[in-house]
């Protein structure tokens, strides 16, 4: 049975056609030669990424699959694997085959850029997802197209856009299996898209994979492994400082922010992943100790996402601490007296995100002028929004002081890479601000984008080394220049995948991108890649401050914890360790 909704007449009556005016992204395609002319098939050269059961374009040093007598394997989440090549210019067809075991529910896919043909999702159905699709369509029972298990016979194919009789001619991409058409649809061109195939919960095996017709080389990525050491600071539970722990309570994603006497921290955190009601704590001594959860607004139980803490001053002086909760509509509460009162969660426009505000940045341009930066993938944007699998960058500013803020604008996107979660730093002259960014569709290291004029244009977005890869970053200065940066380690490739991380290094190697200095393991969380969106503070005396939560006892609800550190200890330990090693 093939899926399609035709808008053009004369197409063949069998096929059911989606009408997309514009490909944001893409998926995976098998092969299907009756969507490509007998001539576009025959006539295109072959490439072979998986042949007679070997890997020969792919660099599996860089994934976790394996090389097997007659096929190549991989399996588990975030565990993609892209071919060298992208699609061209013309037409072409991916024909793939491959098999999945652990198949049932497993969402395993072939995709193109961000839109996946599944073979078996939760629902047990075949589906497709992603912009090329709208939303998540549902097809038919996986079990009626091929048996679990088995050996089978995927192609993607596509027919790029053309002119005929002074007309354009939308392209059409189809997916079949076992030579049977399955679904199909008209698209714009899908030149440069890259394309491979995830397993996630299956345990996926491949003997052959090409591309036949047009194809061009798929953009270089960054290594995703990383050289530098990694020092482990688990063991040191002396530098653990418990926040708040509930007994079968999920406490998670806390924001920190340190008043101006350089001691006191309030910490706002929500009571559920996300969303829950806010929970407030004070520390009056620097994170060494920490209140009783505070008396809190009404609205602030009703909280849908992250809470986020953030100092504000007007032109005439006046200092707020400013608090937002995210998704649609986007609310903020108001402090005017250092966190001692606090107001009720009011929207701040008719527009929404997720993680508002990730950053907030003091602007040169005059006193009291902030921008403050969030994401979102088409949901909450609007009242009406829908996801799109395209991530988007905003940008919202403040000309009083953080009190009201304008209409978003986009500032960042990219057609394969899923951009998110932004975190701003600002060169030591203060001419340039960084944004590090999550990558979410998890075959990408993070990226980072740049602005060099208080965020009016930024540069496009690139891909950071893998050992800046991971959600949700946010970094402070030390004393002696360097910058710490802690954050969820995302990386493709690394031994504490999953866990609170940081990073040490200089600016420099961010706008150069290097390496940096080392990573540092902060405490191991023992539940997938569930902590650490932390708040980084700096003290007077040089100790740095950094607070979040994570599954840190093996069947535990997730709690709060801070540590506390200097650079110079890490400093030593990094050579204590470098001895030991020679």
């Amino acid at each position: 049975m093939v899926f399609q909704r035709n808008v053009h007449s004369s197409r063949r009556p069998a096929v059911l056609v989606f009408t997309a005016a514009v490909l944001l992204a893409g998926q995976p395609v098998l092969h299907l030669a009756r969507a490509l002319s007998a001539d576009a098939a025959s006539a295109g050269h072959v490439r072979h990424f998986v042949h007679k059961g070997t890997a020969t374009r792919l660099q599996l040093d860089t994934t976790n699959w394996i090389q097997h007598a007659g096929y190549i394997e991989g399996s588990g989440v975030g565990n993609d694997v892209v071919a060298s090549r992208a699609i061209g210019d013309g037409d072409c067809r991916i024909s793939v085959r491959l098999r999945m075991l652990d198949q049932q529910g497993s969402a395993a896919s072939f995709f193109i850029g961000g839109n996946h043909f599944g073979f078996e999702g939760a629902k047990e159905t075949i589906f497709v997802s992603g912009p090329l699709f709208g939303r998540v369509n549902l097809l038919q029972p996986s079990t009626d197209v091929f048996g679990r298990g088995d050996w089978i016979d995927f192609t993607a194919a596509y027919t790029a856009p053309s002119q005929r009789d002074g007309r354009e001619v939308p392209g059409r991409l189809t997916f079949g299996i076992n030579s049977n058409d399955v679904f199909s649809i008209e698209t714009g061109s899908l030149a440069g898209e890259p394309f491979g195939l995830r397993p996630w919960r299956s345990r996926m095996q491949v003997a052959e994979w090409s591309i036949t017709g047009e194809s061009q080389e798929a953009v270089a990525s960054l290594p995703r492994a990383y050289s530098i050491p990694t020092l482990d600071l688990v063991g040191q539970t002396q530098r653990q400082v418990l926040v708040d722990r509930e007994p079968g309570q999920y406490l998670g994603h806390p924001t920190t922010l340190l008043l101006e006497d350089g001691k006191t921290i309030l910490c706002v955190y929500p009571k559920g992943h996300g969303r829950g009601p806010i929970v407030y704590k004070r520390s009056s001594d620097g994170g060494l100790t920490w209140s009783e959860r505070l008396p809190t607004p009404k609205s602030w139980e009703t909280s849908q996402e992250v809470p986020t803490l953030h100092r504000v001053v007007d032109a005439e002086g006046r200092k707020r601490i400013i608090m937002f909760s995210g998704l649609f509509p986007i609310r903020m509460a108001v402090s005017e007296d250092d966190g001692a009162t606090w107001s009720e969660l009011r929207k701040i426009g008719d527009f929404g995100g997720i993680v508002a505000m990730g950053c907030v940045v003091e602007q040169r341009t005059a006193p009291g002028h902030y921008m403050a930066l969030f994401h979102d993938d088409g949901r909450f944007i609007s009242n009406s929004g829908q996801r799109t699998n395209r991530f988007i960058v905003y940008k919202t500013e403040s000309t009083d002081g953080g009190l009201t803020w304008s209409a978003p604008f986009a500032i960042a996107t990219h057609k394969t890479a899923h951009l998110c979660e932004p975190g701003a730093i600002r060169s030591p002259d203060g001419k340039t601000i960084a944004v590090l960014l999550r990558e979410n569709s998890r075959r990408h290291n993070s990226y980072v984008i740049f602005s060099r004029d208080e965020g009016q244009t930024w540069s496009t977005p690139r891909e950071l080394p893998a050992a800046l890869t991971g959600d949700r970053h946010t970094g402070v200065y030390a004393p002696d220049g360097r910058l710490f940066i802690s954050f969820r380690d995302t990386t493709l490739v690394s031994p504490t995948k999953g866990d609170w991380v940081a990073w040490v290094g200089t600016w420099e190697d961010i706008v150069e991108g290097r390496e940096g200095q080392y990573r540092v393991r902060l405490m191991d969380n023992t539940k997938g890649a569930d902590c650490a969106y932390p708040g980084v503070l700096l003290l007077p005396d040089g100790t740095i401050v950094t607070t979040t939560y994570g599954h840190w006892l093996q069947g535990e609800a997730p709690y709060i914890v801070t540590i506390r550190l200097r650079l110079a200890e890490l400093d030593a330990l990094a050579a204590q360790q470098n001895q030991n090693r020679h």
